[in-house]
């Protein structure tokens, strides 16, 4: 089996990026979060969670645990892919609340803190407010995820959010460019298929 390429985060929003965890970006699908190992792969490259973490929740982890946990992540992200595509392109009311129910619940079990720590840059004196959060189980990995969804319900306006436009393209973004004129996930992807499309058609409206 192939490995993966690395995650795409193209959204400009990691709740967004959440979603776009499955995606076409050539020919085939990809699930990025396909299994335990994927999901831990993934929370990796997004930054979510430390890597000490991640490997102690592995080397602890039962059989099929994190490929259970990874069913989890996937039924997660097909929820919230549900809820952004029916708000999105409109400023989401609190009439929304309701429907948030999955979300809010998952949140609850968070058990995070903030503790006073030294100063990260050594040559900084002093110390910061860090804020962490107790990993008693595998399934406390989920909790950033349900961070990052939560800020794109209350940070983003859901009038910025978009599908890409290529035409087999699934991934979404949030539009933060000052005309909110953005219409591909990546011009490097499906911003340059739709440039070498005008063109053909171009060369054959020519004749």
């Amino acid at each position: 089996m192939q490995p993966h390429p690395p995650a795409m985060f193209v959204a400009d929003s990691l709740g967004l990026d959440f979603i776009n965890s499955i995606a076409t970006p050539v020919d085939t699908p990809v699930d990025w979060i396909g299994d335990g190992d994927g999901l831990l792969r993934w929370l990796t490259q997004a930054n979510l969670v430390p890597s000490d973490v991640l490997e102690d929740v592995k080397s602890h982890a039962a059989a099929g645990e994190l490929d259970d946990l990874a069913d989890q992540a996937r039924a997660l992200r097909e929820w919230f892919r549900g809820f952004v595509r029916k708000h999105m392109g409109r400023p989401l009311t609190q009439r929304a609340l309701k429907e948030l129910e999955p979300l809010n619940r998952l949140l609850e079990r968070d058990e995070a803190f903030s503790r006073i720590v030294p100063h990260r840059d050594d040559g900084h004196d002093g110390f910061a407010l860090e804020r962490t959060r107790r990993w008693r189980a595998p399934d406390a990995l989920l909790l950033p995820i349900g961070e990052a969804m939560a800020k794109v319900v209350c940070e983003e306006s859901f009038a910025d959010i978009k599908a890409c436009e290529g035409p087999a393209c699934t991934l979404m973004f949030a539009d933060h460019t000052r005309a909110r004129a953005r219409r591909w996930c990546s011009m490097a992807i499906c911003g340059n298929r739709a440039k070498q499309a005008a063109h053909r058609q171009r060369l054959k409206d020519r004749g």
